[in-house]
């Protein structure tokens, strides 16, 4: 087993904690909980982002539990405070946002706990800081937290980019940003899409029509109900069956097209130019 997956009581391992939420039921029913996962310490609770700051510049803290709807300042103005740090704690965001804003936090790969919470969904996300905070990926954790205020702070004034030009992945232990102009194609996988690059796959937690709605449609093609290629890709067509046809990509992948996309498929390939078909009869 390794270090990463054993439990911290056991690694001799303590994590400090801070709870910021403006409402103290909100403060206790978190530290209760709390107390039942060992190797955890609620190092100071606070009621508003003043005495969060205050705390956090003399206590060592390495997780903050941090309500964002609070009077006077929100817990977006000290999350924007804490991106800047070249190690921040990591924020597990405690919020009873609707589910446009959590999707938010998942595609920044931030975790948050939508109250109410299950003692499950705390244990996950406890788990998913500890295998953070193990392989040092407090320095990644923090692009990923100032991605997520700088879409959020557009959000708020409207000037939101029109399409996504990167996304921030979680696996396990671990936190990356992946440029979309490095992926080749993009394939479903229930509630996952597998982002094709040059030399691997990459799965990462996002719908793939959640997806599409926010790539520039003159640089991803749908091809069929499971897959999305970048147009620059494009390179054969070939008939297979009746209805049937398979996309030969320049990497030199292959992906099977559906009849309700072909044509959008040969408008992009512009087919009077060059289009290889191939039949089989």
């Amino acid at each position: 087993m390794n270090s990463e997956d054993m439990p911290l009581e056991s690694q001799g391992k303590t994590i400090r904690a801070l709870i910021v939420d403006d409402e103290e039921p909100g403060r206790i029913n978190l530290r209760y909980a709390l107390a039942a996962h060992g190797g955890w310490q609620v190092a100071g609770e606070c009621g508003s982002v003043a005495a969060a700051r205050a705390a956090l510049a003399v206590s060592n803290i390495e997780v903050v539990f941090l309500d964002i709807q609070m009077p006077r300042e929100s817990g977006l103005e000290l999350a924007r405070s804490l991106c800047v740090r070249a190690e921040p704690p990591l924020v597990i965001f405690v919020t009873a946002f609707n589910a446009y804003a959590v999707e938010a936090f998942e595609v920044h790969a931030l975790d948050y706990l939508l109250k109410p919470f299950t003692d499950q969904r705390l244990a996950q996300a406890l788990l998913r800081a500890e295998q953070l905070l193990a392989a040092n990926q407090r320095g990644a954790y923090g692009r990923a937290l100032g991605a997520y205020v700088h879409a959020a702070e557009q959000a708020k004034t409207g000037a939101q980019a029109r399409y996504w030009q990167q996304l921030t992945v979680r696996s396990v232990g671990k936190i990356e940003c992946i440029r979309l102009d490095e992926v080749f194609w993009i394939g479903a996988a229930g509630n996952y899409v597998e982002l094709h690059t040059a030399n691997r796959t990459i799965m990462h937690r996002l719908p793939l029509n959640t997806l599409e709605a926010h790539l520039d449609p003159q640089a991803f093609v749908r091809v069929h109900r499971g897959a999305l290629v970048r147009a620059d890709q494009f390179f054969r067509l070939a008939v297979i069956s009746d209805g049937k046809y398979l996309l030969s990509l320049r990497c030199g992948e292959e992906v099977a097209v559906s009849e309700r996309h072909v044509q959008a498929v040969r408008a992009c390939m512009q087919e009077d130019t060059g289009e290889s078909l191939s039949g089989t009869g």
